[in-house]
């Protein structure tokens, strides 16, 4: 008989990111959907400091298997200074490029706006 074999699970993913604007405010994040997380900041779908502050540009990224090891750096990232956060997004994004740019050229990208944005928009409370 052979051994039996157990069904791979698709491996969870966490994401630890920041998002930037115009003016390079930034915003240190934790998700499990980052480009759905993405797609909600750049549409202002949720109220609050981010939609307020327009954080449009995601400039740096991480991701982990373990939402522990998420919860830790994000923590530790929001910990730093400003000098600091900002020598680890010009390491690996010296142009401050939006890492999200290309996405929104993905039919993934316009079946979030359908699937998902509509009904956030309806239960969305005019704003005043």
């Amino acid at each position: 008989m052979g051994e039996e074999s157990t069904p791979l699970l698709p491996m969870k993913q966490y994401f630890v990111y920041i998002m930037s604007n115009k003016s390079r405010r930034l915003y240190v994040g934790i998700t499990s959907r980052l480009f759905t997380r993405v797609f909600e900041h750049k549409n202002k779908v949720l109220p609050g400091f981010t939609a307020r502050y327009q954080f449009d540009i995601l400039v740096y990224y991480e991701e982990y298997s373990e939402v522990v090891n998420a919860i830790a750096r994000e923590k530790e990232i929001k910990g730093w200074r400003r000098e600091k956060k900002l020598k680890l997004i010009l390491a690996d994004n010296p142009d401050w490029a939006d890492l999200s740019a290309e996405w929104e050229e993905s039919p993934a990208w316009k079946a979030i706006s359908e699937t998902e944005l509509r009904p956030m928009l309806k239960r969305r409370p005019p704003e005043l």
